[in-house]
């Protein structure tokens, strides 16, 4: 779904991804871990040609540089960090800009359309707050409806930038459970940026560890959140607990 050939960006004069390479397949998730400054975000911002890299991208074998902007956005949706949630939108209403690549410059939602953001409605169980405007939600109601515009898309690719971040134990789960259950169902593939290093290690089935914008290690959660890496690139001292190859990693108090 997703190949990198010696990728690389620059911003200010800075380079924040080096020569980084690397595939996802269809149906995959593969979640991009390192320390603040790695360079995860902007790779994810490059992959959604949201950043000017250099190097090869290619989305289902075909060239970024190829891709109209309405294309793109039919291929990849993305949920940011901070999404902006104007906040007088309704819940409906805002789920239904998910729709705005099929759109036709001068035309309005279809019946397709609006059965696209009433079927993304109804996966995020958000159905009873259609009407309801985004800025009397919670932040996990907020996070469902960010998932549910980028479901109402309706592109193979879903890409995650920290997406619980704010959320407090149970929501993370409850998003990341969500966001799985997607991927299986309707054959999403997902790349997720994060810094919790359980919760990657629990729901990614690959893990992609970037320093200094460079990849330095990929493989399964069990390879790569190890305490060794971990050691090398965080300066942390973890204990890593393996569940039958899904991990948990227990920072060790210094005394």
């Amino acid at each position: 779904m997703i190949e990198l050939e010696d990728v690389t960006v620059s911003l200010g004069g800075v380079r924040v991804v080096d020569g980084v390479s690397a595939t996802v397949e269809r149906g995959e998730w593969v979640t991009l871990l390192g320390p603040n400054g790695a360079g995860k975000s902007t790779l994810l911002r490059a992959i959604a040609g949201l950043v000017r890299a250099r190097g090869t991208i290619r989305l289902d074998g075909v060239p970024l540089r190829g891709l109209d902007r309405r294309a793109l956005a039919r291929t990849v949706a993305v949920v940011p960090q901070l999404p902006q949630l104007p906040p007088a939108l309704t819940v409906a209403e805002y789920v239904l800009l998910g729709r705005t690549p099929y759109l036709s410059y001068f035309g309005s939602e279809s019946h397709a359309d609006r059965a696209a953001g009433r079927r993304a409605l109804e996966r995020l169980d958000l159905l009873r707050l259609a009407e309801r405007p985004l800025a009397s939600l919670s932040g996990g109601e907020r996070q469902r409806a960010v998932l549910a515009r980028a479901l109402a898309q309706e592109a193979p690719l879903l890409l995650l930038d920290e997406p619980t971040t704010a959320l407090d134990a149970g929501r993370q789960q409850e998003a990341l459970e969500l966001i799985d259950t997607l991927r299986l169902d309707a054959g999403l593939t997902v790349v997720a940026a994060m810094h919790d290093l359980t919760l990657a290690g629990q729901y990614a089935e690959r893990l992609v560890l970037l320093s200094h914008g460079r990849l330095v290690a990929d493989g399964a959660p069990s390879e790569i959140a190890t305490e060794a890496l971990i050691a090398t690139h965080y300066g942390a001292e973890v204990r890593v607990v393996d569940q039958a190859g899904s991990v948990a990693v227990i920072p060790v108090r210094r005394r």
